[in-house]
């Protein structure tokens, strides 16, 4: 067994053994306590946990297509959350269309042949000068701002954000080579933590809620006990990365922060359009945009980082 691959054995049986230790303590709190709704969506949570770890790893073990092909999937489901918040008139029809079947397989099939260089522009130059384009040439001008925002941001959140997780994998690093997928699970497993920490730390200790009007479930208490443990699992979790362990610290800082501005700014939305949840692919997560909006705030960002300093 190579280095790496002892590494990744490690890291996966801590996590597997992580959520069996979960079960465990779901199961008995369900046959001590009684099928409460709280124990029950802890349960539905703890299940849907082993289904996303288990897709997760087979995905990621098959290497940079594996991964391209998971998080494009994650893409179109997110994508279609986005259009579906609010209805669309017959005139985007056609430009939606492009976004899901021409768009996103393009940024994805970008990555996939490592092409950097259009990869980080297609989307936020091309895209963004196509798509209202598209929507004129329809014909409709009625609330053609408001329609054209609302596909563009879509697009950029749901494909743009979340397709620079597996472009993790496309990076060159002096001494990491063929080590990269390492990198995507640090990221994965840093800003999810921060997530259920946050909540954790928000239902036990929270008095202090930071913006109630867009999100009342998250508090001060949860945010700086959830981010700061977070960062500390980040740099306990160096040996992953190329990072120092102080690096791996300041890393996991900053997107744990970046993830909260994520869910921050989803939830906005979702108290917009007077909804709880983005859909119900997951069972006891809601839908995707639920469960990667940390995500597609924090990688974009955590890319960067990574690109900048150590390529």
């Amino acid at each position: 067994m190579t280095h790496m691959d002892q590494q990744l054995f490690y890291l996966l049986s801590g996590l597997f053994s992580f959520l069996a230790f979960a079960s465990v303590i779901g199961w008995v709190l369900q046959k001590t306590k009684g099928p409460t709704p709280v124990i029950l969506n802890l349960n539905a949570r703890i299940r849907a946990w082993w289904l996303m770890c288990i897709i997760s790893v087979l995905a990621i073990s098959m290497g940079l297509i594996g991964s391209v092909f998971l998080f494009g999937i994650m893409s179109f489901l997110a994508l279609r959350e986005c259009i579906t918040l609010s209805p669309t008139r017959r005139g985007d029809h056609e430009t939606l269309f492009w976004c899901f079947f021409v768009i996103l397989p393009i940024q994805y099939l970008l990555v996939g042949i490592e092409w950097y260089g259009l990869f980080s522009i297609f989307i936020p130059v091309y895209a963004f000068l196509f798509i209202p384009t598209r929507m004129a040439l329809a014909g409709d001008t009625q609330h053609f701002l408001q329609r054209a925002a609302k596909i563009q941001w879509s697009t950029m959140i749901a494909i743009y954000c979340i397709s620079h997780a597996p472009a993790l994998l496309i990076l060159s690093i002096d001494g990491y080579e063929d080590q990269n997928i390492k990198l995507l699970l640090f990221l994965m497993i840093v800003v999810q933590m921060s997530d259920v920490l946050q909540y954790l730390f928000g239902k036990l200790f929270g008095k202090r809620p930071l913006v109630p009007k867009v999100s009342p479930n998250k508090t001060l208490e949860g945010l700086v006990g959830g981010v700061c443990t977070a960062s500390v699992l980040g740099s306990l979790l160096w040996w992953l990365t190329p990072f120092a362990p102080w690096q791996a610290f300041l890393i996991a800082l900053v997107i744990n922060l970046v993830g909260f501005a994520g869910g921050l700014c989803l939830s906005a939305v979702k108290r917009d359009r007077g909804i709880k949840d983005f859909g119900a692919f997951i069972e006891g997560h809601g839908g995707m945009l639920d469960r990667a909006d940390s995500l597609c705030f924090a990688a974009p960002v955590f890319f960067h980082i990574v690109r900048y300093f150590y390529t």
